[in-house]
């Protein structure tokens, strides 16, 4: 058999017994899902930032980082909202390599994926409780989502994952913004048939129930850049881009018109110090134009604790084991000047 079943794994509701929150906790994000929903309703105009590491693979220095960005936000809370990015399910392009702390907890040991779901878990509910922030998180398994469901405020789907009927459909029934990215190839259509899907109603099997989902209303776009045939990145970032994907909003009929630039991949073709031009001038460019100032939301940019990227086993705190980071001082010196010019 080619499939080997190793164990069963516990029910999101055994898990969500075993490690509750608490309602304070359940407060908390309550009120940040509120305020972040009014930022893509328009309702506020706070700029948001999904920002932290490509993938959080040590639960200390994701935490440290965290807490530097806890500090950070005071400073720039009347102009920005932060949602800081644990990303624990690593897509992989081949399928080979690290997929993300959901598989494999300790990246040097043998996937686990059981010990995974819990340690996903803790580190979400340590970042609420010790921190004050409800995260993001990418969407790579569906059926997973239920695990964390109570814990995030964001959601990403992924350029490899956004023309997937499940990732639409479970989008559909989730009740926090979910960001549809662009594929890798750049057709813009697919990322906008994926919000159409998402904010639509729907009937579908979902961990072995069938269930009905209301539309999501907070779907919306997130530009990252595309690749060529011949493998070639190219950016999706620039006046132009934003000023057309604005007019094909315009065209369609969604609710909640919104757009998050990812400043990493290939819009910067995974040069991470470019990430400080590229914010830089999408702020150009909303204020020079109404519809692009209306549509853009906010940025999503990777970052942590030391510049660039390690193989794994250098053991260098607070360095990307995936794709290389704005170091902390980089990190800081940008947020604090986007608040400038906002």
């Amino acid at each position: 058999m080619a499939l080997n079943i190793i164990r069963e794994l516990p029910h999101p509701s055994e898990l969500k017994a075993a490690h509750p929150l608490s309602q304070e906790l359940i407060d908390i994000k309550a009120e940040r899902d509120r305020e972040i929903k009014k930022i893509f309703s328009g309702e506020s105009d706070k700029f948001l930032l999904v920002i932290g590491p490509c993938s959080a693979d040590n639960e200390d220095s994701v935490l440290d980082y965290i807490t530097r960005l806890r500090g950070l936000q005071e400073k720039v809370s009347d102009k920005i909202m932060m949602i800081p990015r644990i990303y624990t399910g690593k897509p992989r392009t081949t399928g080979d390599g690290y997929k993300g702390m959901l598989h494999q907890p300790d990246p040097t040991a043998m996937p686990d994926l059981k010990s995974g779901i819990i340690a996903v878990r803790h580190l979400h509910m340590r970042a609420l409780a010790e921190t004050g922030f409800s995260c993001a998180d990418e969407m790579l398994y569906p059926e997973n989502y239920s695990y964390l469901d109570d814990l995030l405020s964001y959601i990403a789907i992924g350029a490899r994952s956004v023309e997937n009927q499940q990732h639409r459909l479970v989008s559909s029934g989730v009740d926090i913004p979910v960001g549809m990215k662009n594929p890798t190839g750049g057709d813009i259509s697919v990322m906008m048939n994926s919000i159409t899907a998402a904010q639509h109603h729907h009937a579908f099997i979902y961990r072995g129930c069938e269930v009905r989902s209301d539309g999501n209303p907070y779907a919306h776009a997130i530009l990252r850049g595309y690749v060529n045939d011949r493998g070639q990145s190219f950016p999706n970032y620039h006046f132009e881009d934003l000023y057309g994907l604005a007019k094909i909003y315009a065209e369609k009929d969604l609710k909640n018109p919104a757009l998050i630039v990812d400043t990493n991949h290939s819009n910067s073709g995974k040069q991470f110090e470019e990430q400080i031009r590229i914010s830089k001038e999408i702020l150009h460019s909303m204020r020079h134009s109404e519809d692009i100032k209306k549509l853009v939301k906010g940025l999503m940019i990777e970052s942590y604790i030391v510049d660039g990227s390690q193989k794994i086993g250098e053991n260098v705190y607070g360095k990307s084991i995936t794709d290389p980071c704005l170091g902390w001082e980089k990190t800081e010196r940008l947020v604090l000047d986007l608040a400038d010019q906002l």
